[in-house]
């Protein structure tokens, strides 16, 4: 743990984002991001979704949806520890998760966002996570989770900025098997 620490220092040193920007650099005009949330999914989903939007105070719902689905513009910090990116304050990530997704991914985005708003560095942010899964506080994903990231207006990093249309899935972690037990 030492030694990520001090890799994720060193890390934040050198990069061009090495730490948090002013917060009204990562926010956006209310009705922007609402259409860029439903630019995640097709319309025949996304025109019914729950909408969430970043304020000062963290996420919250703009729009009650009917279908399950909730669709945010998710922000840099959603990015891994060693992402050069993560607190880029252009990063832009539509997505809309499923029912299955949103009850599994959408906490997650929540916490770390509160974590984030909250002024903990991103070593303090995964270190409240680790613990916050430790204690069966955020859940693993549930079967047929998956969200949508289909908008061509996403900006996922300076390396790749605008980034390809396409769905993910998501998984719970499981253990390796070197081999089938009847």
């Amino acid at each position: 743990m030492l030694v990520l620490a001090l890799q994720v220092v060193a890390q934040d040193m050198t990069a061009k984002y090495p730490s948090m920007a002013p917060l009204e650099q990562y926010l956006m005009d209310r009705p922007a991001e609402i259409s860029l949330a439903r630019s995640a999914a097709p319309e025949s989903i996304s025109g019914s979704a729950e909408i969430l939007v970043l304020t000062r105070h963290g996420y919250e719902t703009a729009v009650q949806g009917t279908n399950g689905f909730v669709c945010v513009v998710e922000r840099s910090w959603s990015a891994g520890i060693d992402d050069p990116d993560f607190w880029n304050p252009k990063l832009r990530a539509p997505i809309c998760f499923n029912g299955a997704a949103a009850r599994s991914q959408v906490p997650i985005t929540v916490k770390r966002t509160e974590l984030v708003l909250a002024g903990r560095s991103k070593k303090q942010l995964f270190k409240a996570l680790e613990a916050a899964t430790e204690k069966r506080q955020l859940s693993e994903p549930e079967p047929g989770a998956m969200c949508y990231m289909m908008s061509k207006l996403g900006y996922l990093s300076d390396h790749d900025g605008h980034w390809r249309p396409h769905l993910m899935f998501f998984t719970s972690p499981t253990e390796p098997s070197l081999g089938c037990r009847s």
